[in-house]
């Protein structure tokens, strides 16, 4: 795991008085354990993996509270979770990363959403949109507008987060309707502090079962019942919600003596916007806006009646809105010319219409607003300073230009130091020398850092697991086979049975490697069915071969990663075989990341006995390395970079191995695989070393010395120095 939260756990037990510090994620944790949840479940992805693991390190209070947590296998199977709560009151609360992980979850959660809840069912949603975001660009908002489920977007601190958990359950209770809680990246890591409550134990629970099992064809999505659900929606729900959160004022309203324009935010856009209102002068220190703002910690549905009265009376409002369609801005525009209010509406024609609303883009936007709007309490003065004190941001970027003097490269990501799947996209650029180009299907992963330079080897990404059914279109017009990557963690997912099954049961012709590293990497290594290490309570380790041999692939081969050339010829008997089907082959090598965060402690505790500890290095003979920097291109390791030559008769730098290196030996395989040149070698560092190693050290260095003349003395006398 990339982070163990055992020692903050501890804090999950404060009582109610007590105060709360820490990251967001541990608030909600917390938030869930005073809401009396009696069931938790989830898929790992960022910004919300943190979550998981928090979850899985406070397995012994979760226990003790009856509260049943389940790592499940994937969105789909967590969402599913939540159909405990549509015949018994139990709250449940499930969780992944959006949109990605509500598209496959999407079929439990619009079953979900028709059928409706008696108990609380809260989705905890990492919104990963915006700069810091790896996946497509598209927000949670459509799918809940599509669903009618409720969108709750608190504002980015550890109160309003916890509060927005409990009121999430309350609200889902009284309009037996299922609720979604978005989380940016930043109020999933924000840190503050709250006033905790009691833990509460479940009514129902691990340990107080339901002793009579409830049915109800009501419940059941199926004509006619599906049929009422739609009017329940609509004729019941929807009221009831909205009566929620007008009464338990969800929402809030801040006023500022600014009072003829104002700014409607969602929850979660409330610090940025507060910033840039204070660069612009119009907030203090304390974030006392001049400019009255209405805060939508529940971004769907609007209440119309609360938008009216925030409106009445101001000459112009403008709404923040990240990304496009702007279903809010429309929602609102429509609700204002309902109630024939004067109230001029601005949003898109000042922000963006697409892309993170970051702190430069909101000061702009706001600045521009206000020139427009010109507030009456503001003089053409003070309208002029506002605009003026944004005028500074469009010279950061020349500024920081001109500072460096020097254009800075780009620098895509790319494969970790180390990784054993770096080696593999090696191996089929070798490959492709001999064959020619080939087709390859990418997948969601670590892996998809083999689209990017120096391998540039992908021509899709359709989705977690879907590598290999990506291809099954593309495969039959192809004049030779094609090739589809997929990680282990998308096997279990989904790629088993979209990809696998599909191409055993359509008997085509393809080439599939899946890439075992033992975890799901890209989100911090957790545990999948196959991992090498498993947790405590979940023993059993799944084997991918097994299962590939069970629905009746019959070529599979097992290849080391970091064998390159025994990696490239396997990569040509698949593609060149008479054999038909799937052709598989398992790149077996562990995530470097997990394999280091594991032998670092035990090699720390052998230093610390005293033991022998043997770590490799590997290197570069300047005099031997010619300049050519193949051995870069191909593979593209962090820790391979180049230095000023050291001989004077040469200009060209030459190719060395930084202090990065962690042995994994991919450079001298690429130079072995592809016949480069001679120049890598292998050293071993040797801690703690034996007797006999200290004694033919310095007969080396000894002999060395005499060698280069720097030192004429008998390895005798070396000897006994």
């Amino acid at each position: 795991m990339e982070r163990s939260f055992a020692e903050e756990v501890k804090r999950l037990s404060l009582g109610a008085g007590k105060e709360f510090h820490g990251e967001g994620i541990l608030a909600v944790t917390k938030a869930l354990l005073q809401s009396g949840v009696s069931y938790i479940g989830g898929y790992q992805g960022a910004p919300v993996s943190h979550l998981i693991d928090v979850l899985g390190d406070s397995k012994e209070l979760l226990d003790e509270l009856g509260i049943y947590f389940e790592n499940s296998a994937s969105e789909a199977g967590a969402a599913a979770m939540l159909g405990a709560s549509v015949n018994y009151p139990v709250r449940g609360a499930v969780t992944w990363k959006s949109t990605v992980g509500t598209n496959v979850a999407s079929d439990a959660l619009s079953n979900l959403a028709s059928a409706g809840v008696v108990g609380g069912a809260l989705v905890i949603l990492g919104e990963d949109y915006g700069e810091g975001s790896s996946i497509i660009q598209e927000r949670t908002h459509a799918f809940a507008m599509k669903s009618q489920m409720w969108l709750m977007d608190p504002r980015p601190n550890l109160t309003s987060i916890v509060n927005a958990v409990e009121q999430s359950f309350e609200l889902s209770e009284a309009s037996h309707t299922p609720v979604m809680l978005q989380l940016r990246i930043r109020a999933c890591h924000v840190h503050g502090s709250f006033v905790c409550k009691d833990n509460r134990a479940p009514q129902i629970s691990t340990r107080e079962t339901i002793s009579q099992p409830k049915f109800d064809f009501s419940n059941i999505n199926l004509p006619p019942s599906i049929y009422a659900h739609e009017r329940l929606k609509v004729e019941s729900r929807w009221p009831a919600a909205i009566e929620f959160i007008k009464s338990q004022k969800l929402n809030e309203h801040f006023e500022g003596d600014c009072s003829d324009v104002g700014l409607v935010i969602p929850g979660g856009l409330y610090n940025g916007t507060i910033r840039a209102l204070q660069q612009l002068g119009l907030a203090d220190t304390f974030g006392t806006s001049r400019i009255p703002l209405f805060v939508l910690n529940v971004v769907y549905p609007l209440v119309p009646e609360e938008l009216i009265n925030f409106c009445d009376g101001k000459r112009a409002v403008l709404m923040v809105e990240e990304g496009q369609p702007n279903y809010m801005e429309d929602a609102l525009q429509a609700i204002l010319r309902r109630a024939n209010s004067g109230t001029r509406l601005h949003g898109k024609d000042i922000f963006p219409m697409a892309g993170e609303y970051t702190g430069e883009v909101l000061t702009k936007a706001i600045a521009e607003f206000v020139r427009q709007a010109a507030p009456t309490n503001l003089s053409e003065v003070g309208v002029q300073e506002v605009v003026d004190s944004a005028a500074p941001l469009a010279q950061l970027k020349p500024r920081a230009v001109n500072a460096l003097g020097t254009p800075v490269p780009a620098r895509p990501p790319g494969f970790c130091i180390g990784c054993p799947e770096r080696p593999v996209f090696a191996a089929m650029k070798l490959m492709q020398e001999e064959l020619g180009t080939v087709h390859v299907s990418a997948d969601i992963g670590c892996h998809t850092f083999g689209t990017l330079p120096p391998f540039n080897t992908g021509s899709t990404v359709l989705g977690y697991g879907l590598g290999l059914a990506s291809s099954s279109g593309v495969g039959p017009l192809m004049n030779k086979r094609v090739i589809s990557v997929m990680g282990d963690g998308g096997f279990w997912h989904n790629g088993f049975t979209s990809g696998v099954v599909n191409a055993v049961y359509n008997n085509q012709d393809s080439v599939l490697v899946i890439l075992k590293n033992g975890y799901t990497s890209a989100t911090g290594t957790q545990a999948i069915p196959s991992s090498p290490t498993q947790p405590a309570a979940k023993p059993l380790t799944l084997d991918i071969e097994a299962a590939l041999h069970g629905v009746g692939v019959k070529w599979v081969r097992k290849v080391t990663s970091y064998h390159v050339s025994e990696m490239r010829d396997t990569l040509m008997e698949a593609m060149t075989t008479e054999e038909g089907g799937l052709k598989v082959i398992i790149a077996d090598g562990e995530c470097q990341l997990e394999r280091q965060r594991r032998i670092k402690p035990i090699n720390a505790a052998k230093l610390k006995r005293g033991e022998r500890v043997v770590r490799t290095r590997f290197g570069i003979d300047d005099d031997v390395c010619t300049g050519d920097h193949s051995c870069i291109r191909l593979s593209g390791c962090p820790s391979l970079t180049i230095k000023p030559n050291p001989s004077p008769l040469r200009q060209d730098p030459v190719a060395t191995v930084n202090q990065g290196c962690v042995g994994c030996g991919l450079c001298g395989e690429n130079a072995h695989a592809s016949a480069l040149c001679p120049s890598f070698f292998k050293a071993e560092i040797v801690q703690n070393a034996t007797s006999f190693e200290l004694f033919m050290n310095r007969l080396r260095q000894g002999v060395i010395r005499a060698m280069a003349g720097k030192r004429s003395v008998s390895a005798a006398e070396e000897l006994k120095a």
